[in-house]
């Protein structure tokens, strides 16, 4: 069976919304976090992340 793993926030270090497999790979995903509503590029290889960009902002309108 693949194993999955939660992505954490990289600011707030708390669950985010997204699963990833270990066969899974991203290229500048932007993360978005629930609980502290900011965004971060990150990149996914074998379990592994790596933050882009953490201060990204999100929009506001």
């Amino acid at each position: 069976m693949i194993t999955k793993k939660w992505i954490y926030c990289p600011i707030c270090r708390n669950k985010t919304r997204t699963k990833i497999r270990k066969d899974t790979e991203l290229i500048n995903y932007p993360l978005f976090c629930p609980k502290c509503k900011q965004e971060s590029l990150i990149n996914v290889r074998q379990q592994q992340i790596t933050v882009i960009e953490p201060d990204a902002k999100t929009q506001s309108r």
